[in-house]
């Protein structure tokens, strides 16, 4: 497990704009849903990285409770699930239903999303606020896999609480840390390590 801390965009970049279709076909552009939303959040995640394991449950909670806050949340699976068969899109079905995730879990099966928001872990975080703009990228909280500290998300709960009274997100920001995106042969970005 090769620990990979995220970009840490610059705050103000604006939300690309994307399309992706989850496992069933079903296509999604955050950017036209996000239209009445007070925010978005995009999260890259996978099914087989320990750190997503480590956070599943809050992952389900934070979605249940992004719907109720008006934020528009997606999970996008960037990695190269011909390598990772526990990636691929059949999978990311049994997991969204398993786990309870009502967000729409996306396959970015080309890799070109994470390119566009320079997604380097999983998870890796980007909320934007109400015009689209990053409000926030960073941790979850600071439990991880190898540490005893309770999983409350309060880092993102904390971002997210500002951006849905349209308030600038408070304190710094502090990177997250997952396993890399698993690149397919030779698509790895040139800023990727």
């Amino acid at each position: 497990m090769v620990m990979t801390p995220s970009q840490m965009l610059e705050l103000g970049t604006p939300l690309p704009e994307f399309t992706l279709a989850d496992p069933d076909g079903n296509e999604h552009t955050p950017a036209n849903a996000s239209k009445d939303a007070k925010g978005t959040l995009v999260v890259f995640m996978c099914n087989h990285c320990p750190f997503v394991k480590h956070i599943r449950a809050e992952l389900a909670k934070l979605g249940r409770d992004c719907r109720e806050q008006g934020i528009a949340m997606y999970g996008v699976n960037s990695n190269d699930y011909d390598a990772y068969p526990d990636d691929s899109p059949a999978r990311m079905k049994d997991d969204a239903e398993t786990f309870g995730y009502v967000f729409p879990y996306l396959v970015d099966g080309d890799q070109s999303v994470a390119k566009l928001f320079q997604a380097a872990c999983t998870p890796d975080f980007f909320l934007y606020d109400a015009a689209g703009k990053l409000a926030y990228r960073g941790q979850l909280d600071a439990a991880r896999p190898s540490n005893d500290i309770a999983i409350t998300g309060k880092d993102l709960r904390a971002a997210i609480e500002a951006v849905v009274a349209g308030q600038a997100v408070a304190g710094e920001q502090v990177p997250s840390i997952g396993c890399n995106i698993k690149w397919r042969p030779g698509n790895a970005p040139a800023w990727f390590g």
